[in-house]
């Protein structure tokens, strides 16, 4: 609660030009992060839902739910530790994202019935088609609302920290 306090505190305070331009590459970095972990997360929601439905003949839409939960929860792990170094109460966290996933699973089941259903478009068009809308609408609500108080509090990140202000300590021993 304390390191949130004061990294709210320090979102507040002006920055100067180099903090700025920092804070662009940490949020470039950050953004890769989270579109290489997607990807694979959309690899494996891809490679289950083909396995469950070309395999083991499962009917589309539970082949669908089933490998969105395998990627839902790969992605959240990842995400959560590599890409937002995220310390926060994993239960509170994951609540936040099962509250997002309650919103878009209806709606996407909803839209790849139609798009499989009444459109006639083959599922795996369906499905990367709605994979991107969701790559399209995790990313901020991960970002702004589920880590949005506790980025860079983990292990990682304290390492991180360690590390450059030893660099930086050892520049202005120079």
């Amino acid at each position: 609660m304390e390191k949130e306090k004061e990294i709210i505190q320090e979102e507040k305070k002006e920055l100067t030009e180099e903090e700025k331009k920092a804070n662009k590459k940490t949020e470039l970095i950050r953004s890769l992060k989270y579109l290489m972990f997607t990807f694979s997360a959309g690899a494996i929601q891809f490679l289950s839902n083909t396995f469950l439905e070309e395999v083991v003949h499962l009917a589309h839409w539970p082949s669908y739910l089933i490998a969105l939960v395998l990627s839902v929860v790969w992605n959240f792990t990842l995400n959560r530790r590599y890409t937002f170094k995220s310390a926060n109460n994993v239960p509170i966290a994951m609540l936040k994202v099962t509250a997002y996933y309650l919103v878009f699973t209806p709606l996407s089941t909803w839209l790849d019935a139609w798009l499989t259903g009444t459109c006639n478009w083959p599922w795996y068009f369906a499905t990367i088609t709605i994979m991107m809308l969701n790559l399209a609408t995790e990313f901020p609500f991960q970002r702004f609302v589920v880590f949005r108080n506790s980025l860079d509090t983990n292990d990682l990140a304290e390492k991180e920290r360690a590390k450059e202000q030893a660099e930086e300590a050892e520049e202005s021993n120079e």
